[in-house]
């Protein structure tokens, strides 16, 4: 017993002398991106959550970018994969592949002694996860090498990277839509006073697009493809230049499986998603109503904040302002919200103990 306890303390001091070299990491691990910032560098890696491997040995062929590009023209032995879906980890293995991925890639050019990191890991979550889908993204951390490994609700995240003043007694309203999750949070004094987590985000309005093409056209479009076509004519109220817009998109016909190539309009596009983008402003709208007056007060003084990747979508700050009469704005680089508030927490002890999740999992 005495051995074992001796073995514990040891391994404890190696990884406090290896964390000395190691550099303390931000992590955004996102359904459709991963963000991540390193202390005192700023953000060093924007990838697409993407994972190919051979289907039999497991073996990682392409992390990121280019296992995005391999989606839907793999062999049969190898699958790409998005290791997250709707925010939380639907692949394990997957997702401790890409976080060791990165965290080894970040301390690449380090001293040698860091060609073992043990940094630091601050992570952004969906709020409306489970015990054991947190559990999950923090074990997954720490197999991947992090020392330490602590959980930081996203839309608190996405907050503290926009900017706002999240400690004072004022209401503070955030907006964030990712890839598989909408976080739709209210804040005040450092805390989430009312929050939901819409598991209806960028993803679907990609499937809408999709299965408008297949309704209209009776064409069957592949993901990246609508992908391309929402963020090139994708729009949430008619005007001049959003109803100009045009896409040529390539697919295969339905009736006669040949390959088909048809022209969509903005106006097209944009019926498309609005069932979808209807669904988050009424979430938003939901929250709203469940505000304690004095917040929504606030709120109506200071506006609600955009951020996330569907935040771009054009005109959806004024669908969110005319059904919420509210002044709406998008936060400066939107979809690096959340990573920019994980890098500064890594700075930031006392803040990190406020809105940190839980207890931290130390390897």
């Amino acid at each position: 017993m005495a051995g074992k306890s001796r073995c514990v303390i040891m391994l404890a001091m190696l990884n406090a002398l290896l964390g000395l070299f190691s550099t303390d990491m931000g992590i955004d691990l996102g359904t459709a991106n991963t963000l991540v910032f390193v202390k005192n560098k700023g953000i060093l890696i924007r990838e697409p959550s993407y994972v190919a491997r051979h289907k039999k040995t497991g073996a990682v062929l392409a992390i990121g970018s280019e296992a995005k590009l391999m989606a839907g023209k793999t062999p049969e032995a190898i699958e790409a994969i998005r290791p997250l879906r709707d925010g939380v980890i639907a692949d394990y293995d997957g997702a401790e592949a890409m976080l060791n991925y990165y965290i080894k890639q970040v301390h690449e050019h380090s001293h040698w002694i860091a060609k073992v990191p043990r940094p630091r890991v601050i992570i952004g979550i969906p709020s409306g996860v489970t015990e054991v889908e947190r559990r999950a993204v923090s074990a997954a951390a720490v197999q991947a090498g992090a020392r330490e490994a602590y959980l930081v609700e996203e839309p608190m995240a996405a907050a503290i990277g926009a900017g706002l003043p999240i400690d004072e007694p004022r209401g503070q309203m955030i907006v964030d839509i990712g890839g598989g999750t909408t976080e739709i949070a209210v804040l005040s004094l450092g805390g989430i006073v009312l929050n939901r987590s819409l598991r209806i985000a960028g993803d679907e309005l990609t499937e809408a697009i999709i299965h408008f093409a297949r309704v209209k056209y009776g064409m069957l479009l592949g993901e990246a493809s609508a992908e391309e076509v929402k963020i090139t004519v994708g729009s949430a109220i008619a005007g001049e230049k959003t109803s100009e817009l045009q896409a040529v998109v390539r697919g295969r016909d339905i009736g006669s499986g040949l390959p088909k190539s048809t022209k969509f309009s903005g106006t097209e596009i944009r019926e498309a998603l609005a069932p979808t983008l209807q669904t988050i402003v009424r979430g938003i709208m939901d929250v709203l109503e469940e505000t304690p007056p004095e917040l929504v007060s606030d709120i109506l003084q200071g506006g609600i904040t955009m951020a996330g990747g569907g935040s771009l979508i054009r005109g959806i700050d004024k669908m969110v302002s005319e059904a919420t009469s509210m002044p709406v704005w998008v936060t400066d680089e939107p979809m690096s919200a959340v990573v920019r508030g994980c890098g500064k927490l890594l700075t930031d002890e006392q803040l990190l103990k406020k809105v940190k999740v839980g207890a931290r999992l130390r390897y």
